[in-house]
This record gives structure tokens, sequence and C-alpha cells, in this order.
């Protein structure tokens, strides 16, 4: 049962075809560089930057949300077969949560929108590159709040 169910963290990027990814990989190495290239502020900027990036579960919650009230908006006042709308969009959702997959992924992806771990990984990368992590070593013995805490910055 296990195979049948993606695990979370990679499912958007499995069921995203291979040169979508690659571009996203690509843009993401360029934003690295750029960002590099501008120093200790451009990286403070970019990571906030970041915090503030839509990834595509958002982006599909949101689309689902929006989706399923206008359904239940022009079900109630215009004609009933609208409701019909909101069916489908739920089913869409649960396909997703299930699968990892629902027909309006492929276009989110194609616009560019990344998954959160890929978001996770350019932060990851800009904070290794601002020293972050300097002071986390084998032989420091930091507790795992301590960890946790120079992860979060």
């Amino acid at each position: 049962m296990a195979h049948l169910i993606p695990d979370t963290a990679h499912r958007g990027e499995r069921n995203t075809p291979n040169a979508i990814n690659e571009r996203i990989r690509r843009e993401t190495e360029a934003s690295i560089e750029r960002t590099l290239a501008g120093g200790r502020s451009a990286i403070d900027a970019r990571l906030r930057e970041l915090d503030a990036e839509w990834d595509t579960e958002r982006t599909l919650e949101t689309l689902a949300a929006s989706f399923t009230l206008t359904g239940l908006a022009l079900g109630t006042t215009v004609h009933r077969n609208w409701l019909a709308l909101s069916g489908v969009v739920a089913g869409f959702l649960l396909q997703h949560a299930i699968q990892g997959w629902c027909p309006p992924l492929p276009a989110i992806r194609a616009l560019g929108v990344r998954t959160s771990s890929e978001i996770d990984r350019e932060r990851f990368a800009l904070k290794a590159a601002r020293g972050d992590f300097e002071q986390v070593t084998p032989e420091s013995r930091l507790a795992p709040a301590q960890l946790l805490a120079a992860a979060s910055r």
C-alpha cells in the first residue's frame, strides 16, 4: 500500500515532467548565483522573499477553494448545475491528497511554482553560504533545540 501513496515531500516533483523539473532546478541555481553575487544583504532579502513564496500545495489549495466557492455561489444564484464544479474540484483535491497528482498540477508546475522542498533547498544553500551552519559540527554537541534554532535562522 505504501508504494501506491507517494511521500509528501517529493510527490510534486515526481509527478512533474523531467523537463519542467530541470528548468525549475536551473532557475533556482541561477537565483542562488545572482543572490550570492549581491552579498549578505542580498541573501537576507532573498531569504525574506523565500519565506513569502507560495509553493505548489498552497497554490493548489487556494485554487481549489476559489473554484469550490465559485461553484457554490453560481450553483445557488445562477443554476444548480454549477454545483458540479465544486464536486469536481473536491475530487481533484482528494486525488492530489492521495496520489500527489491532480489535473491542475502540471499547469502550476509549468508556470514555475516550486514545491516546498525546492524552496527549502534554495533557502538551505543561501543559509549555508551566509555561514549560518558554521557553528553546527559533530563536536559542538548542540541540543536538538539548538540545532533547530540554527537551521531556522
